[in-house]
């Protein structure tokens, strides 16, 4: 078997230029950035405006160093091999002062031989990085594309390095360097597994697993002078049954074994919310089949599972789809980037929580953006575990990519390698090549006025180069060009009757929410709408201290521009503001009221598009995270924060629930004063579970004041997989003022009959007949009572009056509530609950009471 020595830990890092040319202890996985900051050598980069001290800095090369002791035994090994997993991005490596090669991806591993160069005892190893602010300024000036992406620094795409580190429309120009995975030696002898593809036929309730096994052998003219032969065995270990296990002798070493089983009753995988995620352990071993002596072993998890992508041609044009054991599945879900732009900050139980953040929102698909990079193993095994289906980009994302030799070469086997890595994986849901650069050469006037050789090398990259390596790597899984597409080769790549789409006209075009009921998207893979982050959040930037300095809490100030990264933005949510809602009394107010816009917008997407289930099949929204405490489109802030849209997201992307709205297409009555009387009521109710099921459907037009104007009861029927328009109702006869029009609302309950009868399980949603700045909201009087029951506290909360999105905090604590930025409609208020494991300090009832705050929108004006 393998060993190996891990050469992480405490390195040496030296500047090799500028002013910080002594050495400091470096660790290793680690970054330059991670370690001047741990040193205190430059300031936190996301407080204030000090990211503009900081960019600079990486004009600099930088070199690691370390020595090591290398035992006999090691060096017995047939093979000793120099791993490097990640190395952030331009670099030479030295084994004793002896160059051993140079590495130019960030994206991939590398693999050097170098048993020969080794000694006995103590050894040397250094890596010099050079600076990637100087490689990209050059080629930016010497090569032939001049586009630069909105917020990025120029050149970035001649560079296999994570994009955004060098600064994108939501994140900071920290173009870093480093050690950022792990390095090691590994010793082999005789031979080792080179490949093992793991493919599934499913049929007549059964699956067979076909294993493809490809051994390497450390010196092939000595193995077959020694007249050896290698056996691989093959162990299947299903949850709770016995042990599957399989064997065949590999003759030729050079060619593929494929090792077969059978699984007479699978237990499959499914997307969250649609079954379980049981994964089974999958064990390739090779041996000398001589001697039986354990060679090499391969160890996997997998989910028993069909995936692909329907692209069947219907009514509307052609469906897309993701279709899971042949069953078509409404993906729902959040685009994800970076989760921190000091990527050794990055780790699994961050990631853990906050991928469990997305369950607890009902997702059940996640994208991974191709502007990033490919994330760890744990966060795969992670989304196996959670259900949750991965759409994949690979790593090329709004720029112009030069197609040389060297560059196709270099990322042919980056995608190989990733392929390779993740492959196996359950969650992986489909293979993206790019994303928007199909439609940027159609519709991004600097991107069009580009040469048609560049043009012609995205189709040899993303319609050749690429689908090639997906044929040979992952031949079963399903690869799509670009994001958004309607299939390749520049053929309306934004088109909303085929593929997916990425809709931005509200938010950029400043349309209004309803535009989004104007369209009927096959997949809509990006839309998104910013807002604030918390204030807590804010005051990490602006302020050291307690408080923050007044004139910094202005939207327009240094501090705050520098951390919004969208040309405009701010304006932005003004403008959106001004539509809908009265200006805000306070900055505080305005942070508020900036998310209560963003779980607006992203809501009316998601409920039209769920409505119109079998010719929408996904609505997944920009953006899940931050990178940075940022102004941005995250649901969730970078300190894990769940801003209004996360809680929203919980509620809409909910698997039975009511949708409502006012229908749009009434003329405007002579002498309204608000635009037109739009008094017309829509109401669906939804079914996204695999079982079919019933309830009751109320529906109530109150006042503001709770007084019932008229309510009725329906009973529902719900098949399984299925949206249904449920009741249309004129409230004209009733609404006849406009004062009524300014003081009533219509609210849509859902209880499932099949689920015990309690408050948390209503599905409620409220409607205005008027934008909520015309709306006669009155001053709230709350009641409050919180009891403690055992591992979590119940909240009561109940008000005078009609209270719009009603949001809850405790002073001092970061805490998930099981619902907020809810509304209050009636007399008898809304019942919360907090577990207890949320909390950072012990509370009673009394304590707990005294520290909540309750604040709606009839308060902040």
């Amino acid at each position: 078997m393998a060993c190996q020595l891990n050469l992480g830990g405490c390195w040496k890092l030296t500047t090799l230029s500028g002013e910080k040319n002594n050495p400091i202890n470096a660790n290793v996985p680690g970054s330059v950035l991670d370690t001047w900051i741990k040193a205190g050598i430059v300031p936190d980069p996301y407080y204030g405006e000090n990211e503009k001290l900081i960019t600079s800095l990486f004009d600099s090369d930088f070199e690691y160093s370390r020595t090591f002791s290398v035992s006999g035994d090691l060096l017995s090994e047939d093979c000793v091999e120099l791993v490097c997993l990640g190395i952030d991005t331009l670099g030479e490596i030295f084994i004793n002062d002896k160059s051993i090669a140079c590495v130019n991806n960030m994206h991939r591993f590398w693999r050097f031989n170098v048993k020969e160069l080794l000694k006995a005892g103590e050894n040397t190893i250094r890596i010099v990085l050079f600076s990637p602010n100087a490689y990209i300024k050059k080629a930016y000036s010497e090569g032939p594309v001049e586009y630069i992406n909105t917020g990025t620094m120029a050149g970035s795409n001649y560079l296999r390095k994570t994009h955004c580190q060098f600064g994108w429309d939501w994140g900071p120009m920290l173009p870093d360097a480093g050690i950022w995975r792990n390095i090691y030696l590994e010793g082999w002898s005789i031979a080792r597994l080179g490949d093992v593809y793991v493919t599934q036929e499913h049929a007549g309730g059964k699956v067979t697993l076909r294993t493809r096994v490809q051994a390497e052998t450390a010196d092939l003219k000595r193995f077959w002078a020694e007249g050896r032969t290698l056996k691989a065995a093959l162990r299947i270990k299903p949850p709770n049954a016995a042990e599957i296990t399989t064997a065949e002798i590999i003759s030729e070493v050079t060619a593929a074994a494929e090792l077969c089983c059978t699984i007479e009753k699978p237990d499959l995988w499914w997307p969250n919310g649609l079954g379980s995620q049981t994964l089974y352990n999958v064990e390739v071993e090779l041996l000398d089949a001589g001697s039986g002596k354990p060679l090499d072993c391969w160890e996997r998890r997998i989910g028993l599972r069909t995936m692909t992508i329907s692209n069947e041609n219907d009514q509307w044009g052609r469906e897309f789809a993701l279709t899971v054991n042949g069953i078509k599945i409404f993906s729902m879900g959040a685009d994800y980037i970076p989760e921190d732009a000091v990527f050794p900050r990055i780790n699994a139980e961050r990631t853990k929580k906050l991928l469990e953040n997305c369950v607890k929102a009902n997702f059940n698909s996640i994208r991974v953006w191709g502007g990033g990079y490919y994330p760890d193993d744990y966060f795969y095994d992670i989304c196996d575990e959670l259900g949750l289906v991965v759409w994949q980009d690979f790593m090329f994302a709004c720029n112009i990519y030069h197609l040389t030799e060297d560059f196709a070469a270099n990322v042919a086997e980056e995608i190989r390698q990733n392929m390779v890595r993740i492959r196996h994986h359950a969650c992986i849901g489909l293979w993206c090549g790019n994303n928007e650069m199909e439609e940027a050469w159609m519709v991004w006037d600097n991107v069009k006025n580009h040469s048609p050789a560049l043009k012609a090398d995205y189709i040899k990259l993303f319609e050749a180069l690429i689908p090639e390596v997906c044929k040979k790597t992952d031949p079963q899984a399903f690869y799509w060009a670009s994001s958004p597409s309607s299939g390749g080769g520049f053929d309306k790549p934004n088109d909303p009757d085929r593929g997916d789409v990425h809709y931005w006209e509200v938010w950029h075009g400043l349309k209004p929410f309803s535009e989004y009921r104007r369209h009927f998207f096959r997949y809509c893979s990006e839309f998104g709408f910013q807002s604030l982050p918390d204030l807590e959040t804010i005051q990490s930037f602006v302020s050291q201290s307690s408080s923050a300095k007044p004139e910094d809490l202005n939207l327009f100030s240094p501090v705050m521009e520098c951390h919004q990264r969208n040309p405009g933005g701010n304006g932005k949510i003004l403008y959106y503001l001004a539509e809908t809602y009265r200006y805000p009394k306070d900055f505080a107010s305005l942070v508020y009221i900036s998310q209560i816009l963003q779980m607006e917008s992203i809501q009316s997407g998601v409920d039209h598009w769920r409505r119109h289930r079998g010719r929408c099949m996904g609505a997944v929204y920009w953006q899940l995270n931050d990178c940075w405490p940022v102004t941005s489109w995250a649901s969730i802030d970078y300190y894990g924060r769940w801003k209004a849209l996360h809680y929203g997201a919980r509620r809409f992307f909910a698997a039975i629930r009511a949708t409502v709205f006012i229908d749009e297409t009434e003329a405007a009555p002579p002498g309204s004063l608000a635009g037109p009387l739009k008094r017309t009521v829509r109401v669906f109710v939804h079914n996204d579970s695999m079982k079919a099921a019933a309830g009751k459907l109320k529906v109530y037009l109150r006042d503001s004041d709770f007084t019932v104007l008229a309510e009725e009861t329906l009973d529902v029927k719900l098949p399984a997989l299925a949206a249904l328009e449920v009741l249309v109702r004129d409230y004209r006869k009733l609404i006849n003022t406009v004062e009524l029009e300014r003081s009533c609302f219509v609210t849509a309950e859902m209880q499932n009959s099949t689920a015990a009868i309690s408050k948390e399980q209503v599905s409620a949603e409220t409607v205005l007949f008027v934008p909520p700045k015309y709306f006669s909201f009155k001053s709230p009087e709350y009641k409050t009572e919180v009891s403690e029951q055992n591992d979590h506290f119940a909240i009561n909360v109940k008000a005078n009056t009609f209270c719009r999105f009603v949001r809850l905090k405790i002073a001092e604590e970061d805490v998930i509530f099981s619902d907020n930025y809810f509304d209050i409609v009636d007399e008898d208020g809304v019942r919360i609950l907090v577990s207890k494991a949320e909390l950072k300090k012990s509370y009673t009832a009394q304590t707990l009471k005294a520290a909540l705050t309750v604040f709606c929108v009839g308060e902040s004006y």
